[in-house]
Parts: C-alpha cells; structure tokens; sequence
C-alpha cells in the first residue's frame, strides 16, 4: 500500500483573503507536481482526503484531476495543523488501498514521524508547500519511497 502526504499548495496570505486559497504560484506548483505524478507514478491513490480547509481541498483535487480520481475525493476529519496524528496512524495501519492525504504542518511531520518511529516528535522530513512524501507499508512497516517537491521544476540559478 502507498501513503501519499502532500502538503496543500502555496496559498494567499490571510490578509489577502481570509479563504486562503491557493496562489498564483500554488496553482502552478501543484500543476506541475500533479503532471509529474500522472505521467510517472502507478498505481493511482483509491481515495484522496483533505482536512477541508481551501486550499487543502483545491490541492486534493488538482491532483486527483491528474489522475484521474476526481470521484474518490473527500474531507475527512483530523488532518487539521494540530491534531492528533494518532487518528489517522490507526487508520491508515488497518487500510490496504493506496490513499493521498492532503494536509498542514506540523501535523505532517507528525505523522510521518508517528509511522516511521513511533513518535511523533521526529523531523524525518521537510516538507515544503506543494511537495508529496511517497510512503509505502508493507509486512515490515512502514518505509518512505519517495519525497518531491515543485522546486525540482525550477532552475536554481534564479
């Protein structure tokens, strides 16, 4: 089973609009990260949930666009910046089919932390916004398989 946890896009300052949705940059980002995605990774996710906040759910649909999963996208409770990553931890250990989760920080860390150690004190990975952390469990636990995030699309001599 694969565990995508994808960090909503770069969104609007809450000054800018209380919604915080996406932004300019963020719409990009997770276009390209999604493309990416659709072209290279199989299988596709069987569900893809959102914490329901704007721009956790414009990221989970994006996505699920690529691949060609609209249909299964869905909030769900407990994927908000901080709660308790034990929640999902049990659900996703009972779950056999693939799932992307998007959601904030640090409940990410958290649980990625939770999963592969755990403890949920760890920083076992930077996040960044738009990037997805592939995690696959199997037999053996759980093991990270791989970890992208949009400025893999940039120059860095900019």
């Amino acid at each position: 089973m694969r565990i995508y946890l994808v960090q909503h896009g770069l969104a609007l300052d809450a000054q800018q609009d209380a919604t915080r949705p996406l932004s300019r940059q963020g719409l990009e980002d997770i276009t390209r990260v999604a493309g990416f995605l659709s072209l290279f990774e199989k299988p596709k996710p069987k569900h893809v949930f959102h914490s329901g906040k704007l721009r956790a759910e414009q990221t989970a649909k994006m996505i699920a666009e690529a691949w060609l999963v609209e249909d299964s996208v869905q909030q769900a409770d407990d994927l908000e910046p901080h709660a308790n990553p034990e929640t999902w931890a049990a659900k996703l250990h009972v779950m056999n089919e693939d799932v992307l989760i998007v959601g904030h920080l640090p409940y990410l860390s958290r649980l990625v932390s939770l999963l592969l150690c755990g403890e949920e004190d760890g920083q076992l990975v930077r996040f960044r916004n738009g990037g997805v952390l592939c995690i696959e469990k199997d037999e053996d636990g759980y093991h990270i398989l791989f970890h992208i995030n949009p400025t893999m699309f940039y120059d860095t001599d900019d």
